[in-house]
């Protein structure tokens, strides 16, 4: 069914393009557009287009990946953007994590212009889509979703329906919290740990191979044990936004999230320390600061 179909990425980061590359090998007709124009002629096998509305003028499925709400409002709703040339029937599949809010607003939007939308964030850092091995939240129409499914097949391992796009939208931003509370958890751990003179590793080691064996404890816990908060995987500014998109929801929902208002300042308070450049995880260098501990393991 592959060759059946063609396939618009817009936004060729170190989400996007493995993506791409991905979607290429998978036999996809694909057309890819990225605000640097240099980073779409590195997708062999794909056509570079110039704009988003030229990469997805005989695309059946158009998936943006995205920073954040400002720029899928660009891409899609911009001069020379997806609305004005995604044909009528067609798909745009959205894999950023975005606001409830703007969720809804694109569900508005391409139901208006005879498109179909549904709401695809993922779960997963870049090598897992590289892999083929991201983890799909799916919310949007039967036949939307039934369009998009081949495209999942092709760059995830698993999907996962919630229900409308909205709530697709919010499922993504809720388990980001939890991964941001996590990393909370273990740095205030293993900073703990080593204040007393114990090796955050071998404390991880304890805690993983007993009641604490998930894979996202496992990946954040040995980044934080090694602090090896660099190269970045999620960047901090980015941690910031999907904390701050979901206590925008529970505002709206009367849910309060205390853990996320604390995480949210650990995130700024890194910022702050021009840190920008580190991974999400880096957030646990101040955790460590404040036990008195240097940000980096051996400085």
């Amino acid at each position: 069914m592959a060759d059946q179909l063609t396939v618009a990425v817009l936004g060729l980061g170190a989400m996007g393009a493995p993506i791409a590359q991905n979607l290429v090998a998978a036999g996809f007709a694909v057309a890819v557009w990225n605000r640097s124009p240099e980073r779409a002629r590195e997708i062999a096998g794909a056509r570079p287009a110039l704009t988003p509305a030229d990469a997805c003028a005989d695309a059946d499925i158009a998936i943006t990946m995205l920073a954040d709400d400002r720029a899928v409002e660009q891409v899609v709703f911009g001069g020379m953007g997806m609305l004005s040339s995604l044909r009528r029937g067609a798909c745009h599949v959205g894999m950023s994590t975005i606001s409830v809010a703007l969720s809804r607003r694109l569900v508005a939007a391409h139901k208006a212009a005879g498109q179909g939308y549904v709401s695809a964030p993922v779960f997963g850092r870049p090598e897992a889509a590289k892999a083929k091995q991201l983890w799909i939240v799916v919310g949007g129409g039967d036949a939307a979703v039934e369009c998009a499914s081949p495209v999942f097949d092709a760059v995830g391992q698993g999907t996962f329906r919630m229900g409308d796009a909205p709530q697709a939208s919010l499922a993504k931003l809720l388990g980001n919290f939890m991964i941001a509370s996590t990393i909370e958890m273990l740095g205030e751990t293993l900073a703990t740990a080593e204040k007393a003179g114990m090796e955050p590793g071998r404390v991880l080691d304890m805690l993983t191979g007993t009641l604490f064996g998930a894979p996202v404890v496992k990946r954040y816990g040995q980044l934080i044990a090694d602090t090896a908060f660099e190269p970045a995987g999620f960047r901090l500014s980015l941690g910031l936004k999907d904390v701050g998109l979901v206590l925008e929801a529970g505002e709206e929902l009367r849910a309060p999230l205390p853990l996320a208002g604390l995480v949210r300042d650990r995130l700024l308070t890194a910022l702050a320390r021009d840190r920008a450049h580190l991974d999400w995880s880096g957030l646990a260098s101040v955790i460590r600061e404040e036990a008195g501990l240097p940000a980096v393991r051996g400085r």
